[in-house]
C-alpha cells in the first residue's frame, strides 16, 4: 500500500492522508445510497472536501430500495454502498435471493431508527391501557399487546407492520420491541416490506398500521398527522450499528489503496458531522433534492436530538439520537455482527451452526479499519469483540489508551456475550429458531 502522509483537518486534528495527488488524479468511487439521514458521512465526505483531500471523488447515486442497493453492488454498478448493518452479515451467511458476499470495514452511523404506529392505533392503545403519552418503549409495547389481544377476540384482521428489508435493523428492532411484550411477530401480526420513502404514504393510505424506519420518515409521518412514534433505536439498543459501508471482496482486494483512502475520508467526515456547530450546514446539505430532500428545519431538528413524536405537538429530547464518530461509532465490531446474526437465527432466517456463525463473523472487518487509520488521531480498539448491551459503562483498550463506552442495555435487559450465542438465542421466550417460514429470504 502506498505510503501515507499526515494532513491536518479543519478542526486541527492530525489525520492519516495520502501522498500528494494532483486534483486531476482524483479517483471516482461510485456509491449507492438510500435517502436517509445516515448518509450524512458520505455527503459530508464529498461536499466538505474530505474525499478530494484523499484523491477521491464520490459519485453518490440515489436509489429507492435496499434490494436494489444489494443487486447493483453485486452487479458492479456501484463500487461501494450505504448499506443496512445486517445486510453484510446476511450476504456472508448466504441469505437472500442474491447473496453476493459483502464486507463492512466501516460503520457509517448509529441511531436514527424509530417505530411509528398509526395515530388511530396509538389512540386505541391509550384508551385500552390508559397511556398518558410519555410512557417508555416497553410500556408502549405492552399496550400494543393489549390491543392485539382485543382485536383477536373481536375477530378483527391482524395489524400490518412494515420494515424496510428482511435483513435489516428495522426488522430485528421492531421484532425485539414486540417480543419483549410477548407479541409474536410471526403469528400475532403481519410483517411486510415497504421502502423507506414510501412508509408515510402507505400509512396515510391505511395500507399499514405501523413501521420501523430511519429518519426522517418517522417524523414526516408525524408531521402529516398520520403517525405516532412509540420507540426509538436508543430504547431498544442504544449502541446498535445502523448503516455500514458495504464493499465487495473483489473490489477491496483489487483497490486496497482506494479503500484505505475512502476510510480515511469517511473518518474525517464522521468527525466533522459530530461537531454540533456543523449540524446546520449538514442539515442544509442533506435537504438537497439529490440527497434526502425535505425541510432543512425538520432535518436540523433531528440532528439536534429534538424529536416530534405525536401530531398533538408532543416533543421528546433523545440524547445522541444520531451518532457519527464519537465513542468508536465507526468501528466494525465483530460482536455486533454476531448479535445481528443471532436475530437471524432467532427468527428462523439462518441455521445456528458453527459454520454459519463463522461466516457471520467474517462480514465485519476491523482489520481493514485499523489498517487504513493506523497512525491517525482516531482511537482504534485493540479487540474485535465485546459484550453487547451492557447495563453499565465498560472500558475498552485503544491505540490512544482506555476509552469508556456508556451503558447501552437492550430493551429487555439481556446482555449478549458473543461466545455464548447458542445459549443467548435459546433464552428468548418468543423465538422461532427452527420453524421460520422462509418468507424473509425471498426478497
Amino acid at each position: 500500500m502506498t505510503a501515507r502522509s499526515t494532513m491536518p483537518d479543519p478542526d486541527g486534528d492530525r489525520l492519516a492522508g495520502p501522498a500528494a495527488i494532483r486534483p486531476d488524479q482524483n479517483r471516482i468511487v461510485r456509491v449507492g445510497f438510500i435517502p436517509l439521514l445516515d448518509i450524512a458521512v458520505l455527503v459530508a465526505a464529498e461536499e466538505q472536501g474530505f474525499a478530494s483531500r484523499e484523491g477521491l471523488s464520490l459519485q453518490l447515486i440515489r436509489d429507492v430500495s435496499w434490494a436494489n442497493i444489494r443487486d447493483r453492488l453485486a452487479f458492479h454498478q456501484f463500487d461501494v454502498a450505504h448499506m443496512l448493518a445486517p445486510m453484510a452479515v446476511a450476504s456472508c451467511v448466504g441469505l437472500g435471493s442474491n447473496p453476493s458476499p459483502t464486507l463492512a470495514p466501516f460503520v457509517l452511523g448509529r441511531g436514527g431508527n424509530a417505530i411509528t404506529l398509526s395515530v388511530g392505533l396509538y389512540r386505541d392503545m391509550q384508551a385500552l391501557a390508559g397511556l398518558g403519552g410519555n410512557e417508555d418503549a416497553l410500556t408502549n409495547a405492552r399496550a400494543l399487546a393489549q390491543v392485539i389481544a382485543a382485536r383477536r377476540e373481536a375477530g378483527q384482521r391482524p395489524l400490518v407492520f412494515a420494515m424496510t428489508y428482511p435483513f435489516s435493523s428495522h426488522n430485528y428492532e421492531f421484532r425485539y420491541f414486540m417480543a419483549a411484550a410477548g407479541i409474536d411477530p410471526d403469528r400475532d401480526v403481519t410483517m411486510t416490506v415497504v421502502p423507506p420513502p414510501l412508509t408515510a404514504e402507505a400509512m396515510a393510505a391505511g395500507a399499514i398500521d405501523g413501521f420501523c424506519v430511519n429518519a426522517p420518515w418517522n417524523m414526516i409521518a408525524v408531521e402529516r398527522g398520520v403517525g405516532r412514534v412509540v420507540a426509538v433505536k436508543a430504547d431498544i439498543w442504544p449502541a446498535a450499528p445502523e448503516k455500514v459501508l458495504g464493499v465487495r471482496p473483489d473490489w477491496a482486494e483489487s483497490q486496497p489503496e482506494t479503500l484505505s483512502r475512502l476510510i480515511v475520508a469517511l473518518d474525517a467526515a464522521a468527525r466533522w458531522c459530530d461537531v454540533p456547530e456543523n449540524r446546520t450546514t449538514l442539515a442544509a446539505m442533506l435537504a438537497e433534492p439529490g440527497y434526502v430532500g425535505g425541510s432543512p428545519a425538520l432535518i436540523g431538528s433531528l440532528l439536534t436530538d429534538r424529536f416530534l413524536v405525536d401530531p398533538d405537538g408532543t416533543l421528546r429530547d433523545i440524547p445522541n439520537y444520531l451518532t457519527f464518530h464519537r465513542e468508536a461509532a465507526n468501528f466494525p465490531w465483530v460482536s455486533e455482527a454476531l448479535w445481528l446474526f443471532s436475530q437471524m437465527a432467532r427468527w428462523g432466517q439462518a441455521p445456528l451452526t458453527p459454520q454459519a456463525i463463522e461466516r457471520a463473523a467474517s462480514a465485519y472487518r476491523p482489520d481493514l479499519y485499523r489498517q487504513a487509520l493506523a497512525g491517525s488521531s482516531t482511537p482504534l480498539p485493540l479487540a474485535d469483540r465485546k459484550v453487547e448491551g451492557s447495563p453499565v459503562a465498560i472500558e475498552i483498550e485503544t491505540t490512544a489508551g482506555p476509552m469508556r463506552l456508556p451503558a447501552a442495555p437492550f430493551l429487555d435487559g439481556r446482555a449478549f456475550e458473543p461466545d455464548r450465542i447458542v445459549d443467548y438465542v435459546a433464552g428468548f421466550p418468543v423465538t422461532h429458531p427452527t420453524s421460520g417460514s422462509g418468507r424473509h429470504d425471498l426478497l
